[in-house]
């Protein structure tokens, strides 16, 4: 009688066993499955954030302005591909009036090595590029070896023969105006060969290893605007352009280093008008000569224009260009 009890009360227990352990099981099995059954006891896995895109930045891409004047040319440089890209006359040349004062400056302070120039001398170069100054770039001019006078055989002056030496320089060539040939100003100079100057400022090679931050300073200093109250004979205002067309999402990444240029010459009635920037990302030139009627303004909102155009990712809509009929390209 014993051996029968204790037989039933064995099978009882295992049956209630099975019945405790496989909804046991089930859970474990249905929690593993990650199929969310409704039932208690399931769990997800949360799938990965997306990754956040890439920082605004200029990259190449259709640009168009309504423009009405005789030159309008520019080109982008991608610093981290080395590619140019632009309009289809990036390699077609124009007078660089005060845009290659940066360029002086860093000629000049590159031949100086580790040496320190006199504080007169790192003055004048100070207020050639932030103040555009002319008789400063004059004198860091003849620092660097320059001259007036008209080198032989066509070629231009010391000073830009390096310049077209050491940046890779493939379309500047010596002024073509009788009268001011040797004259740094009337250096002519594509928008392609102009961005390389940027860059070749940026990356250390013009002004060399212990100048470059000082020259990259000066021009993110650059200060003054189109307004006449800040246009001097001999110097002027020349923070506009390039930087105005550029949102806050890539000002706030970093210093933006600009030198413009900007003379209404020639007697020919027209302004000539350079913007260049660099950053650690990009460099950018845009190249005009237009009516010395249209004012100095609109060469500054064609600069800024064609910048915001080449934003990407686009912010909103491009900056607006005084309405004028489609010149000659």
């Amino acid at each position: 009688m014993r051996s029968r009890v204790t037989l039933v009360l064995a099978i009882t227990a295992v049956v209630l066993g099975g019945v405790l352990l496989v909804p046991t099981a089930y859970a474990r099995l249905a929690s593993d499955d990650g199929s969310g059954g409704g039932g208690g006891g399931t769990s997800s896995v949360a799938a990965p954030a997306p990754a956040p895109p890439p920082p605004p930045t200029l990259a190449a891409g259709p640009v168009s302005v309504s423009f009405k004047g005789e030159f309008f040319s520019w080109a982008l440089l991608d610093r981290k591909t080395g590619k140019i890209s632009g309009s289809p006359n990036m390699t077609a040349t124009s007078s660089t009036e005060s845009m290659i004062k940066a360029w002086i400056v860093s000629d000049y302070l590159r031949q100086l090595g580790d040496k320190e120039p006199s504080a007169a001398m790192k003055e004048a170069a100070r207020v050639a590029i932030i103040d555009s100054n002319d008789g400063a770039a004059n004198k860091v001019y003849a620092a660097a070896g320059g001259s007036y006078k008209v080198p032989p055989n066509g070629l231009p002056g010391p000073v830009i023969q390096r310049a077209i030496k050491i940046c890779g320089l493939t379309d500047t060539k010596r002024g073509n105006v009788p009268k001011y040939e040797g004259w740094w100003s009337f250096t002519r100079m594509s928008p392609r060969d102009a961005v390389r100057v940027g860059d070749c400022i940026a990356d250390g090679k013009a002004a060399g290893p212990k100048w470059t931050k000082w020259v990259l300073d000066q021009m993110s200093k650059v200060r003054g605007t189109t307004a006449a109250k800040d246009q001097k004979a001999s110097s002027g205002g020349g923070r506009w352009g390039i930087i105005d067309g550029l949102p806050k999402s890539i000002t706030a990444q970093g210093p933006v280093s600009i030198k413009n240029g900007w003379t209404p010459i020639y007697g020919d009635g027209t302004w000539h008008v350079n913007c260049l920037a660099v950053t650690s990302k990009w460099s950018l030139a845009v190249m005009l000569r237009y009516p010395i009627r249209t004012g100095l303004d609109y060469g500054a909102k064609v600069c800024a224009s064609v910048t915001t155009q080449l934003v990407t990712p686009q912010p909103g809509a491009a900056l607006k260009v005084p309405q004028q009929p489609v010149g000659k390209l």
